[in-house]
């Protein structure tokens, strides 16, 4: 289990750093919009702040959950524990539907993050980012990060999920996170066909808007199919894409791009949203 432990994080940091490369070089090439917080100074704070983030969060979750959830998947499948063992499901149809129903269960945490009020703590700052590129989609607290492993870990031996299944999981939900929230140019028809099966930038900056009403829509990070299920789809931005305000509107300035605000958010005062 060690050896595979090893090799899967190698796999996951390769997918990383190439798809974050292709992200960011993408951004350079054609960006969706040119604002200050998104270019020269603020930017680079920006970043350092934002990818400092994820290397935290990831030598947390190596001390408080090494194995993950792909390491919960191979507990499972060793120990027999989980429905589709139990029911002799097919690998192959196990992972389609472990696929889809962990990306349910992602969509579904993310909506209790913004209606649970202690969940919404720790999940704000995520918001509190004033820019919107490759970056945000790396800004999480390693708190968020954590409780976010337990919950998949508990589908995945729930269900008993393929390994290969978990794993593919974790690499696509890790790439399609920095995809939607790239600033990147897509063209508008192909966007609106994207969409379709897709999380797309355009779709995703919607929630990152101070609007309250926006805010709490297009929660998915994988496929579009739960918002438009459960009626907390919107299409485009009130103000549009080009004059959108993203972020919170309590939280406005170049602090919010500061490393120790960031990590002590979740434990100030809860201010109405």
């Amino acid at each position: 289990m060690t050896s595979f432990l090893f090799s899967e994080a190698a796999i996951r940091l390769f997918a990383f750093v190439g798809i974050f490369s292709i992200m960011a070089l993408y951004e350079l090439w054609s960006p969706r919009l040119e604002r200050p917080e998104m270019v020269g100074a603020l930017k680079s704070r920006r970043w350092f702040a934002n990818l400092s983030m994820v290397l935290i969060s990831s030598a947390m979750m190596r001390v408080v959950f090494p194995a993950a959830a792909v390491g919960a998947a191979i507990w499972a499948e060793a120990e027999g524990w989980g429905l589709f063992h139990a029911l002799g499901v097919h690998p192959l149809l196990a992972g389609v539907i472990s696929f889809i129903i962990l990306d349910f269960a992602v969509w579904l945490e993310h909506v209790a993050s913004h209606k649970i009020p202690l969940l919404w703590r720790i999940h704000r700052m995520h918001h509190a980012d004033n820019g919107f590129d490759v970056t945000t989609g790396l800004r999480f607290h390693p708190l968020e990060i954590v409780v976010s492993m337990l919950w998949k870990a508990a589908i995945v031996v729930l269900l008993g999920a393929p390994v290969l299944a978990v794993l593919l999981f974790e690499i696509v939900l890790n790439g399609t996170a920095m995809f939607n929230h790239s600033n990147v140019k897509i063209p508008l028809g192909l966007d609106r066909i994207l969409r379709l099966v897709l999380v797309t930038p355009d779709m995703h900056r919607v929630h990152h808007s101070t609007i309250r009403r926006e805010t709490d829509s297009n929660y998915g990070f994988n496929f579009p199919f739960w918002d438009r299920l459960f009626g907390t789809y919107i299409a485009q931005p009130k103000r549009g894409h080009d004059d959108i305000e993203i972020g919170l509107s309590d939280y406005r300035g170049s602090f919010t791009a500061q490393l120790v605000w960031m990590l002590v958010l979740p434990f100030r005062s809860l201010r109405r949203r």
